[in-house]
């Protein structure tokens, strides 16, 4: 990792130059940030446990045509992606009433949506990552209408596999946030593309019997046992054998 020139560190990973011409390194960090990092934790494992998680659930999606930037892991803390221009706004897809609409809308927590709504936040940290609309997107040049028109439509055929993805796991998918990028052919067409990571630390996990919380609102709400969350969350989908093994030797590695 040393010998690789580091281009931007963010709260929950470091993104490293790749080995080719527009590709990266992104590496999964174990820190856990909540409140525009007022609140501010380490938790061991959990980075190992979102890459591998965010692997499995890209690779489903780049299979069945979803284009995403994931191109492969590279190691339990490290996966190669392509290098995209990325779009300055956050797309969350809610499926049941949580979090910020329950307040802004006097919802209660855990009831069903009437469907999936998608909304878009500009990622400003300093702002605190406010909603915005299509008139703001399209008024500061941060995406056109038909990049807005791309990103609803890959966010919802995204949900759609996710959801069921987790429902047959027994886990409720609530909501979750993605990131979009650009990227270029060779004949300077672009792409939208799906970036960043799916995990537990970007989606709202509830099981599906117990609503039993199972991803970073632990860490908000100080419920512990974080990350023996996130390893029964890969434990469920198939990708490691026991919720609470987490190899964190290798992970070093």
């Amino acid at each position: 990792m040393s010998r690789r020139k580091k281009l931007y560190e963010g709260k929950a990973k470091i993104l490293y130059e790749g080995p080719e011409p527009g590709t990266l390194v992104a590496y999964f960090k174990d820190d856990a940030t909540a409140f525009n990092a007022q609140k501010k934790a380490v938790l061991e494992g959990k980075g190992v446990l979102n890459n591998r998680i965010s692997e499995y659930i890209m690779a489903h999606l780049n299979r069945m045509g979803v284009p995403t930037h994931f191109i492969k892991r590279l190691n339990m803390r490290e996966q190669l992606v392509r290098e995209a221009e990325i779009i300055p706004l956050e797309v969350v897809v809610r499926n049941v009433a949580a979090g910020s609409i329950v307040k802004r809308f006097g919802l209660t927590e855990g009831d069903a949506l009437p469907r999936s709504i998608v909304e878009f936040y500009y990622k400003n940290d300093a702002l605190q990552d406010p909603l915005v609309g299509e008139e703001h997107i399209t008024a500061f040049n941060w995406a056109t209408t038909q990049d807005i028109d791309d990103m609803i439509a890959l966010a919802l055929r995204v949900n759609d596999f996710v959801s069921g993805l987790f429902a047959a796991a027994n886990i409720r998918l609530v909501d979750f946030k993605l990131e979009f990028g650009r990227i270029y052919d060779q004949n300077e067409m672009m792409r939208i593309i799906l970036a960043d990571e799916i995990s537990p630390d970007s989606c709202r996990l509830w099981d599906m019997e117990s609503n039993e919380k199972m991803d970073k609102d632990r860490f908000r709400s100080d419920l512990g046992h974080v990350t023996e969350a996130y390893a029964e969350v890969a434990r469920r989908l198939g990708i490691i054998k026991e919720a609470a093994v987490v190899n964190l030797d290798e992970a070093k590695s």
